[in-house]
């Protein structure tokens, strides 16, 4: 997989492998590259076991604590 392509945003689409949730964290597999989806909890739940088999951690579970921009009046 590219770097190109692990690092693009994820999107409502991508939905968690565990429990089909809105994905936020992209892991790929450093021996065979392949891709695993994760909402925050499942990703959370696994990062101690898939952290080091991991070649690249994409997360953007930062996107669930952000203010959406409010329009003034």
């Amino acid at each position: 997989m590219t770097s190109a392509l692990a690092d693009r945003t994820l999107t409502a689409v991508d939905r968690c492998d565990r429990c089909g949730a809105q994905a936020y964290v992209r892991v790929v597999l450093e021996t065979s590259g392949g891709e695993l989806l994760f909402c925050a909890h499942h990703a959370r739940a696994v990062e101690g076991r898939l952290r080091p088999l991991a070649s690249h951690w994409h997360d953007e579970t930062d996107r669930l604590t952000e203010r959406a921009a409010v329009p003034e009046d």
